[in-house]
């Protein structure tokens, strides 16, 4: 299973209020905005900005 694609429609990056997307595989969150991916776990997004790494 992996993330709705309609809780994607209204996610927002928390550091930059950009729309966000799902990677390929399905495992982050990616903004092209600022270039951080957030991560999902348990098929929840972690949209912390702690969290994200960028890319």
């Amino acid at each position: 299973m992996s993330v709705p694609s309609d809780l994607l429609e209204i996610l927002a990056c928390p550091k930059c209020k950009q729309l966000v997307e799902l990677s390929a595989e399905g495992d982050y969150i990616l903004c092209s905005g600022c270039r951080l991916r957030y991560p999902v776990r348990d098929d929840i997004p972690v949209m912390l900005i702690d969290e994200a790494d960028s890319y």
